[in-house]
């Protein structure tokens, strides 16, 4: 299984390599980033909460727009190469688990959501600092990078389902784009912690970062989704290879 396994994420990585898909999740943060600090920067007499207030700044349309929709075209794009002409044939009869095949493409799309975070929180220290920020960097930082990171991976295993069952490119990035949308309505009616594709801006604390959530709960939701869009994605894998 391991054996298998390692196959499989070698060989997807090997697809994303001359890929510039992955570019996106640097650029966009990037413009978010720099957005946010503007307005922040411009409007320091309303936002008086040092790096709490830049947070909410540099989070407020990167969560829940931005990123599920870089998230929808990453998983869309681990999915094109299968969909095009009889690749569907080739990658079932590969002498492979058909978990592994899935968890292959999972893994990419994971370690992207790690970088993607990683680089995300690079960019609000480096931007604090050149505002001038001199109080300490906030400790609850390192929950909202574990806890985005886990709401995060439940938004790839339901696009990746999505890309696997639809062909088109752009649909399910279409439906990651008005997920995230749903998100802010889910998260204002009090039923974010229950809406996958709110769970990624919950766990940054998208826009509130003195907001306090049930972490159990949290946990318990992202667990959920994941087990069960894995399990829809490997029963899609096994339809196929009938």
């Amino acid at each position: 299984m391991h054996t298998h396994l390692m196959r499989t994420i070698k060989a997807e990585r090997l697809k994303l390599k001359r890929s510039p898909v992955w570019l996106a999740f640097f650029a966009l943060p990037v413009l978010s980033a720099f957005f946010g600090t503007n307005n922040y920067l411009a409007n320091q007499g309303v936002l008086q909460n040092e790096w709490f207030s830049l947070w909410s700044q540099h989070s407020l349309f990167l969560c829940s727009f931005f990123m599920p929709a870089l998230i929808g075209t990453f998983c869309s794009y681990l999915w094109r190469l299968e969909h095009l002409r009889t690749n569907w044939n080739s990658f079932l009869t590969t002498p492979v688990p058909l978990l592994c095949l899935y968890l292959g493409k999972l893994v990419q799309a994971a370690k992207m959501i790690v970088l993607g975070n990683g680089w995300i929180f690079f960019l609000y220290f480096l931007c604090g600092r050149l505002c001038g920020l001199d109080a300490s960097f906030p400790p609850q930082a390192l929950e909202w990078f574990l806890c985005g990171t886990l709401g995060g991976i439940v938004i790839c295993c339901v696009q990746l389902a999505l890309s696997m069952v639809i062909r088109s490119f752009a649909i399910p990035i279409g439906i990651s784009l008005v997920g995230g949308i749903g998100g802010l309505l889910a998260g204002s009616q009090g039923l974010g912690l229950f809406y996958p594709y709110s769970l990624y801006s919950f766990g940054m604390r998208a826009n509130n970062p003195q907001m306090e959530i049930d972490g159990k709960v949290f946990v318990l939701s992202c667990v959920f989704y994941v087990v069960l869009f894995c399990r829809l994605s490997v029963a899609g894998l096994q339809r196929h290879a009938r």
